[in-house]
């Protein structure tokens, strides 16, 4: 597998994008964390899977019969799927299962799952005997192309995301582009707004590119999705290595976040991620419309390439504009008080603002968010 090298401070680690990679885990956990004693975390839905995976014959993760080359575990502990997991108290909850059952700091943690997995086990990683490596074995389109790449590991609190966590780099990444098979259509598309954000902030290219290829990303070509996968790694990897702890350039990867974390906030974290990424993004590009920032028709770009890849123009269910404005006050990236925003200037070009990112006056934001919510 030819991987990607993300940077960071103390080292570099490896992201391998390829089908069938996962069923290949066990020589690269034997690599990567030899010697070590393992726990599997992951969710309920993930565990089914991978309990299908593990034996010899097809599953919706590997279309022959090959049987998986897997390490063995010294625990699996299983946390019921989706975000309602991803908080202190499993945090802790998973931690003490750890100390229950003896694991000292010879230890490690394969996190399988999607992004809630990979934050909420990347988390106890980080602070279990004040920190033990962490392999991100990502299910998702959303943890394979974002969450998992990265180091960004925590916890939801009733405040809002994200607002408890550490950087705690992963030993490596593997992405199998196979197992998105298994995905809900729903869940596979809203993976896809992160895609989108990756060209908006850094790559015009790949922004027309995901257009182009929308059919045979709709319908999941194994070649085109590791081709997807690998460049938003590529492009999040960049990013990342010159800003690693978010003091400055890595603020961009928060376009359209700003507004998306305020939207779950809202819908009590009933609307999913990518679907309110998609919001976010198109929110903001207004945004910056309106502020001068960026050029004309921007918001409406993006807001056609995220329908033509089936993400939603608006929620389910409206959401409350008072709660949603809110909600912002809680961004980790404000300062003094004041909601900020990382804000594109055209496709491929970010605004570096004051460190990567821009306040707005609530009327601004307010008129972002008409006829989205």
């Amino acid at each position: 597998m030819a991987a990607i090298t993300v940077r960071h401070a103390l080292g570099t680690y490896p992201v391998y994008v390829e089908p069938g990679a996962l069923g290949r885990l066990g020589p690269l956990v034997a690599e990567h964390l030899a010697g070590r004693r393992l726990a599997l975390v992951t969710d309920s839905t993930v565990s089914e899977l991978f309990r299908a995976f593990q034996h010899a014959g097809p599953s919706q993760w590997r279309p022959d019969a090959r049987p998986p080359e897997l390490p063995s575990f010294d625990a699996e502990l299983v946390v019921p799927a989706g975000e309602a997991s991803k908080t202190r108290d499993w945090w802790a909850e998973l931690s003490d299962a750890l100390l229950e059952r003896g694991f000292g700091r010879d230890s490690a943690i394969v996190a399988l799952g999607g992004g809630v997995i990979g934050d909420l086990a990347g988390f106890v990683a980080a602070t279990y005997l004040r920190g033990i490596p962490c392999l991100q074995a990502p299910t998702t389109l959303l943890a394979m192309l974002d969450a998992s790449v990265g180091g960004k590991t925590g916890v939801d609190t009733p405040h809002g995301k994200n607002l408890i966590g550490a950087f705690h780099p992963p030993v490596a990444v593997v992405a199998d582009p196979q197992v998105l098979r298994s995905l809900p259509e729903r869940e596979y598309r809203a993976g896809l707004a992160e895609a989108v954000k990756h060209g908006l902030i850094a790559d015009q290219d790949y922004f027309a590119w995901l257009g182009a290829e929308a059919e045979r990303i709709a319908a999941r070509e194994a070649g085109t999705l590791a081709r997807l996968v690998r460049r938003s790694v590529e492009i999040k990897a960049a990013v990342v290595a010159e800003d690693e702890r978010e003091a400055g350039r890595r603020a961009v990867l928060n376009a359209g976040h700003t507004v998306a974390h305020a939207l779950e906030h809202a819908s009590d974290y009933t609307l999913p991620h990518g679907e309110a990424v998609a919001l976010g993004l198109v929110a903001e590009c207004r945004l910056a419309e309106a502020l001068g920032i960026a050029r004309s028709g921007l918001a409406r770009d993006v807001g056609v390439l995220l329908t033509r890849l089936g993400l939603p123009e608006r929620p389910a269910r409206p959401l409350p504009r008072d709660r949603v404005l809110a909600a912002m006050t809680t961004d980790k990236k404000n300062r003094g008080g004041t909601v900020r925003f990382a804000l594109a200037r055209d496709v491929g070009a970010m605004s570096p603002g004051e460190g990567w990112t821009v306040a707005a006056p609530e009327a601004a934001l307010a008129g972002s968010l008409e006829g989205l919510i």
